[in-house]
C-alpha cells in the first residue's frame, strides 16, 4: 500500500502579480526543501489569485486538476489594443472609445457566451513546431495559430468607468482572456486590451481558500502541513469533479 507524506498534497497560493507560476513553484521548492513540486494551471505574471501548487506524489494529478473550469475576475481598457493582448504588450493601435454603458457591455459580451472558437495571442506559451509563440512574437514573426474550441460559462460586465470596464468570465480550461478583451475591442471596433486579471475558482478550489504567497513562505514547514490537502481528498476530487 502507498504511504503518503503530509506533504503529498495541494497547496492554494494566492499569486501576487510579477513573478511566473513557475518561478512560484520555484520558491516553494527551495523555501521547504520538497524535491517534487508543480502547479495546475499557467497565470500570466502581471495576474494574480488562485495557484494551485501539488507537492510530492500529488504532482501526478496536476493533469486532471487543471482541466477544471475556471473563474475570473478583471479589467480591461478600451480604445487601445497592443501585441500581447494585455497591458504587458506595445500598443499596436488606438482609435476613439464611443459611448458605452455597462447594459451594452453586457449585450455584447453574450454573443461570446456558449461555445467559442479561440485564436490563441502570439504572445502565449502554445508551442508550433516545438518553439513557444511567445518566442517567435520577440523576433517580430506571426503565424498562423489553430482555433481552440472553449465554452464561456457566463461573461458580464458589473462596471464601466470609460475608458475601463470591470467584467468576470467563467469559463473552461485553456481559455485566454486576454483573447476575450482584444476581440470584444474589435467588435467594437475602437480595440481593448485586457488591464488586470484575477483568478477567483479553479474547480472546486477558491482564492478565498488560499494563502498569500509571501505568507506561506514566511510558515515553518509544521504550519504549512496545515495547510496541505492531502493526497487522497485531492485524489476523490479530481476523480469526481461535478460533485
Amino acid at each position: 500500500m502507498t504511504e503518503f507524506d503530509s506533504l503529498d498534497g495541494a497547496l492554494l497560493i494566492d499569486k501576487p502579480a510579477g513573478p511566473t507560476s513557475h518561478d512560484v513553484v520555484d520558491i516553494i521548492r527551495r523555501n521547504f526543501g520538497i524535491k517534487k513540486v508543480g502547479h495546475c494551471g499557467t497565470l500570466d505574471p502581471a495576474a494574480t489569485g488562485l495557484l494551485i501548487i501539488v507537492l510530492g506524489k500529488a504532482t501526478k494529478l496536476s493533469e486532471k486538476l487543471m482541466a477544471d473550469d475556471k473563474v475570473y475576475e478583471g479589467t480591461m481598457k478600451f480604445g487601445a489594443t497592443t501585441s500581447s493582448y494585455d497591458a504587458d504588450g506595445d500598443v499596436t493601435a488606438t482609435a476613439p472609445v464611443p459611448p458605452l454603458t455597462v447594459d451594452q457591455l453586457n449585450e455584447m459580451a453574450k454573443e461570446f457566451v456558449g461555445d467559442h472558437l479561440q485564436t490563441p495571442p502570439m504572445v502565449s506559451a502554445v508551442k508550433i513546431g516545438g518553439v513557444p509563440l511567445y518566442k517567435l512574437a520577440r523576433k517580430g514573426v506571426e503565424v498562423e495559430r489553430k482555433q481552440r474550441l472553449i465554452h464561456i460559462y457566463t461573461y458580464k460586465f458589473a462596471s464601466y468607468t470609460e475608458p475601463v470596464g470591470v467584467f468576470r468570465v467563467a469559463c473552461t480550461k485553456g481559455t485566454y482572456v486576454r483573447s476575450l478583451a482584444h476581440d470584444l475591442g474589435q467588435k467594437i471596433g475602437c480595440g481593448a486590451h485586457l488591464s488586470s486579471l484575477r483568478r477567483l475558482v479553479s474547480g472546486k478550489f477558491d482564492v478565498a481558500d488560499s494563502i498569500p504567497m509571501e505568507d506561506a513562505c514566511n510558515l515553518p514547514k509544521s504550519e504549512l502541513e496545515k495547510r496541505v490537502i492531502p493526497f487522497l481528498k485531492l485524489l476523490a476530487m479530481a476523480n469526481n469533479p461535478g460533485e
